[in-house]
This record gives structure tokens, C-alpha cells and sequence, in this order.
């Protein structure tokens, strides 16, 4: 007997998820459940992460949390309980599968097209870190993390999944040919793991690209990677394709603690009437049986709901309109009806229980990742982000002053455009610019001498923040202005 943390959530969480465990309590599924307390109303009790210690204390020691949709309250400066989740145990890899589910009727399944989707989507780093700082009244910066230890991660878990799936292709979906240094980084991890499995097809495609073939062509992927922004918006693009997110599972992976969830949200307009569709909840409680090896429980209980789908059985959200749509307790009371039928699309193999790689153990601290150096580093410039009114050139005369004899201004840009040494009057500015200094004479240099021109240029300029220009051997690790 497995014992998992159970956190109902908000709005509609506790009575579809009431549905899904009487559903697995019926057919035996040998689990045990601690629920703990997570969600809006913990928020609301003075909890500033949304949980309470006994309920961390409890994920921590079972390393299984399978919860409800949560709401996190709006307007009151504290983070997304999602989001904390997913980032506080590292479980870095969301896997959400979308299936084409027979009884669910969408544009694709009407035209005869098949869908059988995998997206696994970076979950900690990218512009999710929410380090975010208001640079002037009117300038606003996000930083966006994307780091090699965490990119290989999920990239080695995504291989590992697809081989495990018999998939032939896996596709990294990314914007590279734009944010060369970040969604550079991510891509070249892909390939560089891809090496490793000569027996799957890895190929890329920008992301836009992939989205339009995503509504057009869908049966043309199998497993497609992304990094965290850009996975969110395709996962939930996908899910559309399927017929919402009430039919989209999801797995947040870690190394050592999981999370099986509900994506969709809480619906409190309906919290409460018996009526909502745990239809998504119930695949991502089978979804965790597998990870768990209770495979034979979890197929025994897809078929099941494949086979209720397929007899047209609904709640009002979806289905045959000239059938009555029936509601919560009766949808989870077919499906138990339907223990052993199997579907006439696509029935789910019976596979007998394996046992799950062990991965839960106790740390005594943190775990610092990081990758070998593969060249020396250099520091070779510095770009300051400035707080100004004034036109380029009258900025440029002042940053001259203070160049020194170890620095050269080489470049000023506005929102990311370059607007001295050249540029164009009709670039329109806003009141923050990026003045870069380099090297002069290709001189190595130090933090000292970045903060003695720090201090320098403060006497004419509020410096809202600074980046290093490094090298890497002879490779710039630093992205160039737009027109530079």
C-alpha cells in the first residue's frame, strides 16, 4: 500500500476530486491518502505560500502530491501556489498527454485526424523565476533564466520518456532565432542529448512555426519539448485540440517529488452544484498510478473511461447535446460500471504492476548543479542600464567623459535598438537605455574596474542595473543591439 499526500483544492477541487478517489477506492487501488491543506483559504489564513508546514512536511516525506485546481488571491502580492509548488520540490519536467478521446467531439475528430500528443515543458526556470524590478516609472524588467543543468534535466527526461513511449520523433520547440543566447542554450542541449539516442528522429522548430502547424497538422508530432513560457502557451494550445483543458492531465516530474494535477481552473461559479467535469483530474490520478507501477490499475480504469466517453455519457461541459448531460457523481458512478469493458477505439493494454524506480530520500541540503567550464572566462565590457530623458547623442558626450583609459563606449540602445552610434530618429525611446562599454584595446579586465566606472558614470546618471560582458574563450556570451 502506497501512501501519497491529497490536497482537494479550491472552487470545484474538492468534489471532483471526492469523484476520482471514490472511483480508485472502488476498484481497490492500493493507495492511502494524507490530505493535506494547500489553496486560497490556507492564503487566506496568513499562509504566504499557500501551504502549511505539516502539509510541506508531508509532500516532502511521501515525494507523491496529487492535488485539485487552486486559486492563488489576486491583488495581494503573493506567488502563484502552482508555480511555488512546482519550483520549491524542482519538479522540473511538466508532461501533459493529449489524446483524441472518442465521445469528445472536436474539429479534428470530426475530420477523421487522429491526435496523440506529448508535451514535456521546462517547469522552474525561464521567465517563471519572477525576478522582475521596476527599472524607471515607465520601464519595467523580467529576467529570464535558462541554465544548462536545468535545460539537460528536463531534455534527458523527455528522451527517456519518448523511448520509453516507442516514439519515433521528438521535436524542441523554441524562438532561437531570436533569443539566441537563451533559447540558444536550450537548443543546443537538445542536441547534444540527442546524440545519445541515434534510434529517435530529434529535430527543432520555432515556436510560432509549431503552433501554426500545431492547429493545422497536429498528427504530424509526437513528443515535443519547450522551455517554461513557451510550453505553457503550446500545452494549453494542445489542449484545445482535444476538446479543453478538462480532458488535459498533467505531471510536474522531479527527481524526488511529483505532482499529478488538474491544469483547469477552479470554476467557482459552479464550486458546489455537483456538475464539473473530473474528467482532467482523473486522468492525471492514472497518469501517477503509472509512475507509481500500478499499471494494471491504471489501465483498467482508462479503459473504463474510454468506454463511458464512447456510450456518450457526459457532464454538461461537452458531449452529444441530444443526450442529457448527467453530473459529477453519476459520471464518476458510470465509469465505475464500467470496470473491465473495454473501448472500441484505442483500448489501453493490460500491463501487469511494475515496481517504480526508487527516488525518494531524505537531503541534507541543497543540490548545486552545475556544469564544468569548458574555456576560460574573460570579462570584456560592461552594459549599463541607465535612467535618462535625453537624446542618444547627448548621453554618448557624457559617457565619453568617463570611458578612462581602459574603456571604450562602443553603443547605446533603446529597448533593445540600437540608437548611437547610429540609428534612426524614428526609433521612438523610453526613458532607460543600455550604454555598453568594452574593453579598450581587447584588455582583459576586472570587477574593480567595472565598479570604478560604476561610480564614475553615477555622477551624471541613476544606473537602474549593470550586466557583464563575458567571453568565453573567444565566443561573446552577450546578445548584440538590434542594427548594431
Amino acid at each position: 500500500m502506497t501512501k501519497i499526500a491529497v490536497a482537494k483544492g479550491d472552487g470545484i477541487g474538492p468534489e471532483i476530486m471526492d469523484a476520482v478517489l471514490h472511483i480508485f477506492n472502488t476498484a481497490k487501488v492500493p493507495l492511502e491518502y494524507e490530505f493535506v491543506d494547500m489553496g486560497k483559504w490556507v492564503f487566506d489564513k496568513g499562509f504566504s505560500n499557500g501551504m502549511t508546514a505539516e502539509a510541506q512536511e508531508a509532500i516532502e516525506r511521501l515525494g507523491i502530491l496529487f492535488k485539485g485546481p487552486m486559486e492563488t488571491p489576486k491583488g495581494k502580492g503573493v506567488k502563484s501556489i502552482n508555480v511555488t509548488a512546482r519550483k520549491t520540490w524542482n519538479t522540473y519536467a511538466n508532461k501533459r498527454t493529449f489524446q483524441t478521446l472518442h465521445g469528445v467531439d472536436t474539429v479534428f475528430s470530426k475530420a477523421g485526424i487522429p491526435i496523440d500528443l506529448t508535451i514535456v515543458r521546462e517547469n522552474i526556470e525561464d521567465t517563471y523565476g519572477g525576478v522582475e524590478h521596476m527599472l524607471t516609472h515607465d520601464v519595467a524588467l523580467s529576467r529570464r533564466f535558462i541554465t544548462r543543468p536545468g535545460s539537460l534535466q528536463l531534455i534527458k527526461y523527455a528522451f527517456e520518456m519518448a523511448k520509453k513511449k516507442g516514439t519515433k520523433r521528438i521535436t524542441c520547440g523554441h524562438k532561437a532565432n531570436i533569443m539566441k543566447l537563451t533559447d540558444g542554450l536550450f537548443l543546443e542541449v537538445f542536441y547534444e542529448v540527442a546524440k545519445e539516442y541515434p534510434e529517435l528522429k530529434a529535430d527543432d522548430v520555432i515556436v510560432d512555426d509549431l503552433c501554426m502547424k500545431l492547429v493545422t497538422r497536429p498528427d504530424l508530432f509526437d513528443v515535443v519539448v519547450l522551455t517554461n513560457l513557451q510550453g505553457d502557451i503550446v500545452s494549453d494550445l494542445c489542449a484545445g485540440l482535444v476538446g479543453g483543458l478538462g480532458f488535459a492531465p498533467s505531471a510536474n516530474i522531479g527527481d524526488h517529488i511529483s505532482i499529478f494535477e488538474a491544469v483547469h481552473g477552479t470554476a467557482p461559479d459552479i464550486a458546489g452544484k455537483n456538475i464539473a467535469n473530473p474528467t482532467s483530474l482523473f486522468l492525471s490520478g492514472i497518469g501517477m498510478l503509472r509512475h507509481l507501477g500500478l499499471m494494471e490499475s491504471a489501465s483498467m480504469l482508462e479503459n473504463a473511461l474510454l468506454y463511458t466517453l464512447e456510450n456518450g455519457i457526459h457532464t454538461g461541459d461537452f458531449g452529444d447535446k441530444n443526450i442529457p448531460a448527467v453530473n459529477t457523481t453519476v459520471f464518476a458512478d458510470a465509469i465505475i460500471a464500467n470496470f473491465g469493458k473495454q473501448p472500441a477505439h484505442h483500448p489501453r493494454p493490460l500491463i501487469k504492476d511494475q515496481k517504480p524506480t526508487p527516488t525518494l530520500f531524505k537531503l541534507s541540503q541543497n543540490e548545486m548543479m552545475v556544469s564544468a567550464e569548458r574555456t576560460d572566462e574573460t570579462i570584456c565590457g560592461v552594459d549599463m542600464f541607465i535612467a535618462s530623458n535625453e537624446q542618444p547623442q547627448e548621453i554618448a558626450t557624457k559617457c565619453l567623459r568617463h570611458a578612462g583609459v581602459k574603456f571604450k563606449l562602443v553603443s547605446i540602445s533603446n529597448r533593445g535598438t540600437q540608437v548611437w552610434p547610429t540609428g534612426s530618429v524614428y526609433t521612438n525611446l523610453v526613458n532607460q537605455f543600455n550604454v555598453r562599454f568594452e574593453s579598450l584595446d581587447g584588455f582583459p579586465l576586472n570587477q574593480q574596474d567595472i565598479i570604478g566606472l560604476y561610480v564614475s558614470l553615477s555622477g551624471n546618471f541613476k544606473i537602474c542595473s549593470l550586466e557583464l560582458l563575458n567571453m568565453w574563450g573567444d565566443k561573446k556570451a552577450y546578445s548584440l543591439a538590434q542594427g548594431q
